[in-house]
């Protein structure tokens, strides 16, 4: 199965990450020329050995914060006044972080300010990137002719999935070719091909790059003969489940069948060393979060006092189904009303208080969830736990909604940067897309990604 795992960074956007590395390298060394000329007899011992780790502590922490901020994102929707906000907060992150791991280190900061002259210039010189990026259109470098080879219910669903232009920027639709036994109810806008050529033919003649395969019939439906010769001259074939999870990051739950699942790469069954990789990780991260947020906790506790009353709860628990479907009690920061459930379960968005909105939205409320870490129930990266009330219902209405218990729960997870706070059966059913994707392909690099792009919810504030 050819290209179907998910690019989040597309390629005029890996061009686009080797021409700021370029760019971020060269202020690098004009700021280190300029110090070394104010100051000669300071300069020469970071020469003999420390060159290296100046330039490391300069340039990795700002593309890492351009990375968390969404600006590589393929597709990122921002105006560019707000590409230049990110870029700002990318660039006072990064010099935060070196700074922090300066403090923390026997590493002896280079003299004058030229780490503050040269963020400066990094900031200045990557809007001005971007600037010229945008004009040039980078997002549109490498964009594929798509032909879908069908025009019914199930080719509807890229139409449904990628309206936006956002959605299609990684490739060019050329249109629906409409086959025998496709539904009526199908296409509505995009452009439907009535073949009166052979589909070799009409893909040569267009230029096409790939047919997706969505034909709602395809029993001795299919032009096999057709889409093998195209094979053979370099046309990619490509079944519409393949498509839809390479551009959208997601798996379309309500087309996916049995044996899809089966020949298909991904969900690996159990390695115990990534378990245990996974242990060390997590507690790790654990320790060092806690001991960074420990005075947000305090703070937040605090505010849920003033609010409710001394008497009120700063914590609570709740039952939540976690790896295998074995209930465990998730502690949170309580951001609902003390009666808000008096009349039995409900969803994530009534009874919250002024404080539990504003915890919710900086995803505060799951700071204390840092202790269910350390207990081993749940990792930093995995689908969102759900109380046992809503799983026993879903499981019963959303197919392969039980899969999503076959990795332990995380605090964060794939779903949540791509899907907001959900309330309805046909939120969870969008979430379980993401989150089966996400035990398809998980890794330890999808993890990493997860945990820093996790950051640009929290700084803007996109936790509801």
């Amino acid at each position: 199965m050819a290209r179907t795992r998910f690019h989040d960074i597309h390629a005029g956007t890996q061009l686009l990450f080797v021409a700021e590395l370029i760019l971020l390298t060269a202020i690098y060394l004009i700021g280190l020329e300029a110090d070394r000329a104010y100051y000669p007899d300071a300069i020469p011992k970071y020469w003999e050995g420390q060159l290296l780790l100046h330039f490391a502590l300069f340039v990795l922490p700002i593309q890492i914060s351009v990375l968390s901020l969404g600006l590589y994102n393929r597709k990122m929707r921002e105006t560019f006044r707000g590409i230049i906000r990110r870029m700002f907060v990318s660039v006072a992150l990064g010099y935060f972080i070196s700074t922090a791991i300066y403090g923390l280190t026997p590493a002896e900061v280079l003299p004058g300010n030229v780490r503050e002259w040269s963020c400066l210039a990094a900031f200045v010189a990557l809007t001005s990137v971007r600037y010229f990026a945008q004009s040039l259109r980078y997002q549109h470098l490498g964009r594929q002719r798509v032909l879908v080879l069908g025009a019914g219910e199930r080719a509807s669903i890229i139409e449904r999935r990628m309206r936006r232009r956002s959605d299609r920027v990684s490739f060019d639709l050329v249109g629906f070719v409409k086959m025998r036994g496709d539904s009526s109810k199908g296409i509505e806008s995009d452009p439907i091909i009535e073949l009166n050529t052979s589909l070799e033919a009409y893909v040569f003649e267009h230029k096409v790059d790939e047919i997706v395969v969505a034909a709602d019939e395809r029993r001795s439906n299919l032009p096999v003969d057709s889409l093998f010769h195209c094979k053979l001259h370099g046309v990619e074939v490509t079944d519409i489940l393949d498509f839809i999870e390479r551009e959208t990051g997601q798996i379309a739950v309500n087309l996916i069948y049995p044996s899809w699942v089966i020949y298909s790469n991904g969900f690996q069954s159990t390695n115990y060393l990534r378990n245990a990789f996974d242990w060390t990780f997590n507690t790790t991260l654990a320790l060092f979060v806690l001991a960074l947020t420990w005075p947000f906790m305090l703070l937040t506790a605090i505010c849920i006092k003033l609010e409710d009353g001394f008497r009120a709860p700063i914590l609570y628990k709740q039952e939540r189904i976690g790896l295998n479907g074995k209930p465990f009690n998730i502690v949170k920061f309580r951001s609902m009303t003390t009666d808000a459930e008096k009349h039995g379960a409900q969803m994530a968005v009534k009874g919250v208080t002024r404080v539990g909105a504003i915890i919710r939205k900086y995803r505060i409320d799951e700071l204390p969830q840092l202790y269910n870490v350390l207990r081993g129930e749940m990792g930093f990266v995995g689908p969102r736990p759900e109380r046992p009330y809503f799983v026993r219902e879903l499981v019963l209405s959303i197919p392969y909604y039980n899969q999503r218990h076959n990795v332990k729960p995380g605090l964060t997870g794939w779903a949540q940067l791509k899907y907001p706070y959900g309330s309805t059966e046909e939120d969870s059913l969008e979430k379980l897309k993401f989150d089966l994707y996400y035990i398809k392909h998980r890794s330890f690099l999808l993890d990493l990604l997860i945990l820093l792009r996790t950051l640009e919810i929290v700084i803007f504030g996109k936790g509801i």
